[in-house]
């Protein structure tokens, strides 16, 4: 596969459009962009079986974040609140910027 370029980062809120978690917001933890997938706190929460290791003591079950496709997540935007589209403009100074389809905002980050 080529470098592929998403339209979101880490750090970014985003919206869950589809699946089990439809409608919940959170932050972008983890972007995969080979994969397409990113990894939102608090969403797609799976339970994993750990052996315990020199580094954790403690075997078990633990609960973490498992990635999402990107295509079921959408940006809200910072300054309208609003769950939005990406676009691109280049800015005065020639840097290449996200904006917000509803607002027509710059998306810092």
């Amino acid at each position: 596969m080529s470098s592929v370029k998403l339209k979101v980062k880490t750090g970014d809120t985003v919206l869950v459009i589809a699946g089990k978690d439809k409608g919940k917001k959170g932050k972008i933890v983890r972007v995969l962009p080979e994969a397409r997938r990113v990894v939102v706190e608090g969403v797609n929460r799976v339970k994993k079986h750990r052996r315990p290791t020199k580094k954790v003591m403690q075997g078990g079950i633990v609960e973490e974040e498992a990635p999402i496709h990107a295509s079921n997540v959408m940006l809200v935007c910072r300054s309208c609140g609003k769950p939005t589209r990406v676009g691109h403009k280049f800015l005065t100074d020639g840097r290449k910027a996200r904006v917000c389809r509803k607002c027509g905002e710059v998306i810092e980050g």
